[in-house]
């Protein structure tokens, strides 16, 4: 079947041969608002099921100057237009991929496809001198065509990338002028051409095709004016003669040349082989989804004939994907209109333990190819060349099924284009010159939805519709392990699905469950598991121990002590096995991996069996180890040291120091980026009783927890640690999650939660005599005082801190303490003494680069000079620290220096500026602590708004 007679359904269509046009199904268009939007969903449509970045969609809107909040724009807009497809059935279609965003579209949903694959299906017409039928299709392309590729687009990146396709658009016309002359309609193509060649004068083939119907018409006089025209618009625009193959005809119509005139098409000859092989095994009747994948598959197989190389294209996958499934359906579809000559399988086995040799396959294909057992050679090569001899000029359809290296493939391609190949494998092939590789990838949402209906029958799904998208989720869209659970409720009528779903709930049963009859997800994956080498297969299953939705090369250098280039080939080893995935590439570069869930539960049965528990203990402690030596330069980063927080004595482990100035480059940035893994490795430490590098950890990530506000990670993360520390008897370990926990609740406003871990802390702290220790847990108490308003203690704590903080040889936290204690001056009306302090505490700030403290501080300077009435000055610091503040992403003290700057812009009469900042330092509180949060700003701002005006 054409793939241009598929329905898009209910999905929406796409229309970029012209203006920009989307409608629905029933054809009721969808308004996208010029601009941006336009924009992105012309770069997205251009590249249809292809990854765009989201630098080349910056690109696309700003070309080289784009502003400093581009991605979050970017980003906006995308979100923007989910919503607006949503509302046309094109839910899902735009997908976020790393590094940036993919819009899945059908080969029906977009005219610019339609269009390529008509002209593809024409060419092969022209091939077989189906000349009528091939003009038929060329001129339903070009009549897809409503004008320029994208015209109204304001994008030159977009504009370059269009004119490609207009190119092509030309083409095709050229093409069916080229058909409609050879059927002898020249009369009827003049006027047609005349306006062509007025609108493109430079392109040779038009006028040619102009003095070719003219002269055929019995207008030679005309003809010759049209070549004399042409060749003086070359000559004086660019300097040029005509090309040969327009000389050569006016000379031809000069001499009166017959071998112009018109002669019959020759009639299509088909001869039939004298052997025709039927070896596919059997299509799924029950086959669903998969739809953009089909029609790019048959895209590159069809697209390739007609050139001199064998089209071949390369369906990989991880095990259980459903790559035999989706090539056998190509295949099935392709087979009977487009390949008479029959069709070939094998099944190579590359994931068993003996696989096919090339030299067997031939030999079955030779015998099935009608050639006597003893007439067939018996080298590889001898084979080989019988084989592409009796396929020569045939259209035939081969099938290599579980492909297991390229050497095993390449004897195997037939010599000429007129067959193609299509192989499954579950490594990527890239080695085969000039094959199309397709990543089949897992179900999504609703092609796994769609397939389990069609299997058991809509009604049971409809009837438990959270179930049956649970299941969908347990088993990750993978497509052989939902064809088990499918297969298992449709034996079982009476089992509902909420049923199925408790027996696949326990993770240590489910790859028990995923069996039904020959079907296994286990076999499935050990067939891949066991062709990997010792050291690949003992990675992944140690990589299995780790709940990490997603983790870095530097992870595996870690667990198997290797250096990390070494660690990223064997990476790439389970990447091409399918046993990993890349997930992402980060911004310097280097790719990030993942598991699919199925997988993992398989690895980590292999990890039960093989690892014992202090091999997995001493694993899991040195990535730990590399998470917290990470994690502790990242906080050093912010703070200019290793200041402010405590450490253990867990050995550390750091990758090499250009990734990590790669990866660091903005500190606070990776840790965000990071904070799912490193409060997984928390926990799983806290589990392993590994207490040293649980509690080091936990408290290192406060430099994140606190700016960004995390209190629930920040309270569960510790937690976790000091379950582990007070197993072992890890005094230390214990007062510093204390002290941390108590800093926590001061920044939540619960200062009554506060006291007792403050308490206990500096006990601990005094008891084993720690300088560094008694300092933060005694600057937290003069905190707590501060909140419960006793001036005078939190004073006397604060001094006591500022000695044992520059005991401890820590001047960030000396610089802090200044700072309060010159807010307590301050209060109390000395400003010349504050003033002091926080000169001071800047000068620490200065030296030691401490960009969190110095905001702070120079916020405090703010404050004194609104009180000497230095207005100007003030907003000048307090617009400088908003900038440092943004940078950092920290949101309290983002509101906070909001809020004072629309202050001291209403004391200098700027009152539409300060309502506005007011308003601004509202709405980031509100994300900060909900809508009924941000009291006194309300309060000030009614304040503002009730002045007269």
């Amino acid at each position: 079947m054409s793939s241009t007679s598929g329905q898009s359904g209910d999905k929406p269509v796409y229309r970029i041969l012209g203006p920009l046009e989307i409608s629905d199904a029933a054809g009721r268009e969808l308004r996208i608002p010029p601009g941006r939007q336009q924009t992105v969903l012309g770069a997205l449509l251009l590249d249809v099921n292809r990854v765009v970045s989201l630098d080349r969609l910056i690109e696309a809107i700003w070309y080289s100057d784009p502003p400093a909040t581009a991605r979050t724009q970017v980003q906006i807009c995308v979100s923007r237009l989910r919503g607006t497809l949503a509302t046309i059935g094109g839910t899902g279609d735009l997908m976020t991929r790393g590094p940036g965003y993919v819009l899945l579209v059908a080969d029906s949903q977009l005219d610019a496809d339609a269009f390529a694959t008509l002209v593809a299906e024409s060419a092969e017409l022209t091939s077989k001198n189906a000349l009528e039928e091939a003009a038929q299709l060329l001129g339903r392309a070009i009549a897809l065509w409503r004008g320029p590729a994208l015209s109204g687009t304001t994008s030159r990146t977009l504009e370059a990338k269009a004119s490609h396709l207009d190119e092509q658009r030309l083409n095709a016309v050229e093409a069916y002028v080229e058909l409609r002359l050879r059927l002898g309609r020249h009369h009827q193509l003049i006027g047609e051409l005349a306006g062509l060649v007025t609108a493109h004068p430079l392109r040779e083939r038009l006028r040619g095709q102009l003095m070719l119907a003219l002269y055929r018409s019995g207008r030679q006089a005309e003809a010759l004016e049209t070549y004399r025209a042409g060749r003086e618009l070359l000559v004086e625009q660019l300097g040029l003669e005509p090309g040969d193959e327009l000389r050569q005809l006016e000379t031809a119509i000069l001499a009166g040349d017959s071998g112009l005139q018109q002669s019959p098409a020759p009639a299509p000859v088909a001869e039939p082989p004298a052997v025709v092989p039927f070896q596919l095994p059997t299509d799924i009747a029950d086959f669903t989804g998969r739809d953009v994948l089909i029609g790019h598959a048959e895209r590159l197989l069809l697209g390739g004939v007609g050139k001199r190389a064998t089209p071949v294209v390369v369906l990989a996958g991880k095990p259980g994907v459903g790559k035999t499934a989706l090539a056998l359906h190509i295949a099935h579809r392709l087979a009977e209109s487009r390949y008479p000559d029959g069709q070939l399988y094998c099944d190579l086995g590359g994931t068993r333990a003996h696989p096919a040799t090339p030299l067997d396959v031939l030999g079955r294909f030779l015998r099935a190819l009608g050639l006597p057992g003893a007439a067939i050679p018996d080298s590889v090569d001898e084979r080989a060349e019988t084989y592409r001899h009796l396929l020569a000029g045939k259209r035939m359809l081969v099938v290599l099924d579980d492909a297991g290296s390229e050497r095993q493939v390449r004897a195997l391609l037939p010599g000429s284009s007129s067959s193609v190949v299509l192989v499954t494998s579950r490594t990527r092939l890239t080695g085969l010159a000039g094959a199309g590789v397709l990543d089949v990838e897992v179900l999504d949402t609703t092609q796994a939805i769609g397939m389990l209906a069609t299997m058991i029958g809509d009604d049971r799904v409809a009837a438990e519709p959270a179930a049956a998208q649970a299941l969908v989720r347990l088993v990750g869209g993978l497509p052989l392990a939902l064809r088990i659970v499918a297969a298992r409720l449709a034996a079982r009528p009476s089992w509902s699905l909420a049923w199925m779903l408790d027996r696949l709930s326990n993770e240590r049963r489910r790859l028990d469950e995923l069996t039904h009859g020959e079907m296994m997800v286990r076999a499935s994956l050990a067939l891949t598991y066991d062709g990997l080498e010792p050291d690949v297969r003992r990675l992944l299953r140690l990589l299995s121990a780790f709940d990490c939705l997603s983790f870095p090369a530097w992870v595996a250098a870690a667990l198997l002590e290797v250096d990390l280039f070494h660690a990223a080939d064997l990476l790439e080893r389970l990447v091409d096995a399918q046993m990993l995935e890349v997930s992402a590439v980060e911004e310097d570069g280097s790719p990030r991996y993942k598991f699919h869930d199925l997988i993992r539960l398989f690895a980590r049965e292999q990890l039960d069996e093989h690892e014992q528990v202090a091999g997995r203990h001493a694993a899991l402690g040195r990535v730990a180890g590399g998470w917290l030596g990470i994690a502790r330069e990242a906080h050093n980063r912010i703070y200019g040291g290793e200041f402010t927080v405590l450490h253990g004595q867990a050995p550390r482990w750091l990758p090499p120091a250009t990734y990590l100035d790669r990866i660091l480059a903005d500190p606070l940035v990776w840790l965000e980026a990071e904070h799912d893994n490193l409060c997984s490795i928390v926990t799983l430490t806290a589990e392993a009783t590994l207490a040293e590098w649980s509690w080091d950890l936990a408290v290192t990530l406060v430099a994140l927890f606190e700016t960004r506000c995390y209190f629930d990670e920040w309270e569960r993360t510790h937690r976790q640690a000091l379950e582990a520390v007070r197993a072992v008897g890890n005094r230390r370990g214990e007062a510093a999650l204390l002290c941390s926990l108590g800093s926590m609740h001061l920044s939540r406003a619960q200062p009554e939660a506060a006291t007792a871990p403050l308490t206990a802390a500096l006990t601990t702290f005094d008891a084993l005599g720690d300088a560094h220790g008694k300092a933060m847990a005694r600057r937290n108490l003069a905190l707590l005082d501060q909140a419960g308003g006793d001036e005078q203690a939190a004073s006397a704590r604060f001094h006591q801190a500022l000695a044992e903080f520059r005991e401890a040889g820590d001047p960030v936290g000396e610089a802090y303490v200044l700072g309060r204690i010159a807010q307590i001056e301050l209060d109390g009306g000395d400003e010349e003494a504050a003033g002091a302090r926080l000169t001071e505490a800047l000068r620490i700030c200065l030296r030691t680069g401490t960009p969190r403290v110095e905001v702070q501080l120079r916020y405090r300077l703010s404050e004194l000079m609104m009180r000497q009435y230095r207005h100007e000055e003030a907003a000048q610091v307090l617009a400088e620290v908003l900038e440092m503040a943004r940078a950092a992403r920290d949101l309290v003290g983002e509101a906070r220096i909001l809020h004072r700057l629309g202050l001291v812009q209403g004391k200098l009469g700027r009152r539409e500026r300060a309502e506005q900042l007011l308003l601004e330092a509202l709405e980031v509180q509100e994300q900060i602590s909900g809508a009924t949060s941000g009291t006194r700003m309300r309060a000030d701002l009614a304040t503002l708004q009730e002045l007269p005006r």
